[in-house]
């Protein structure tokens, strides 16, 4: 079977497989954010088989396509001297409201396990639930949620982790993983890694093999994603900010 594109047909196969170097063209305009008015214009182009004027190259080697770490952190919100004074927070319900955003953090997140067999993902209260949730629908595997104490109904393992000021304590079900399940902790931001560090624990604790720690937003400058590395457990993240 032959499907008419332009002026030159192209098989079902191409079709399927991307061969058709139109149709390689049509997914990079389609997976990046398009900024300009003349990009209908260029797409038309490409799908006519027709570019004598080049307009094509031109229109990306301009960069009008941005990249993925910055067009998905263009989607995060940035509230200076939250909660206190002299702090950058990062918020990340702006990227969660956009549906195209939210959807290319979640496929990011669990690309490098795609195929490999995740028994569970643990979300860390509270935005580590959402993202979690997505995660493990992604992977097809099963969600458990790490609260605060006191916070779960049933019997508990609790884990004390460490604060700017003091300590706290994060739980599980004891019956939410088995020894030896494969899991992926998940979480918004890691900075200082005290709470991701606790969460670690108390997987292990309960025999838990930790696969990895994913996060949206890494800030380096404050040392958590090293701590979680030193611990031997590989990192994920999709951006980084300096500071605090």
């Amino acid at each position: 079977m032959r499907f008419g594109w332009g002026r030159k047909p192209c098989s079902l196969n191409d079709v399927i497989r991307g061969l058709d170097p139109r149709i390689h063209l049509a997914q990079k305009m389609m997976d990046c954010r398009i900024i300009g008015e003349r990009s209908d214009a260029v797409f038309r182009t490409a799908m006519s088989g027709n570019d004598d004027s080049g307009s094509i190259s031109l229109f990306f080697s301009e960069r009008n396509c941005m990249t993925f770490e910055d067009d998905l952190q263009a989607s995060v919100r940035t509230i200076p001297d939250y909660p206190k004074p002299g702090v950058m927070f990062r918020d990340i319900t702006t990227l969660l409201g956009d549906a195209r955003a939210f959807r290319r953090a979640v496929d990011q997140l669990v690309h490098p396990w795609a195929g490999s067999k995740i028994d569970k993902v643990a979300g860390i209260e509270a935005r580590g639930f959402i993202l979690g949730g997505a995660v493990a629908h992604q992977l097809s595997a099963g969600f458990v949620p790490i609260r605060k104490k006191g916070k779960l109904p049933h019997q508990t393992v609790r884990m004390a982790y460490a604060l700017e000021y003091g300590t706290d304590e994060m739980e599980m079900h004891v019956d939410a993983i088995h020894p030896g399940e494969r899991v992926i902790l998940v979480d918004d931001l890691i900075a200082t890694g005290g709470t991701a560090e606790g969460a670690v624990k108390l997987l292990r604790q309960i025999g838990a093999e930790v696969c990895a720690a994913c996060f949206i937003i890494d800030l380096p400058d404050l040392g958590g994603a090293a701590k979680l590395r030193a611990m031997d457990v590989p990192v994920r993240t999709l951006m980084a900010f300096g500071g605090h």
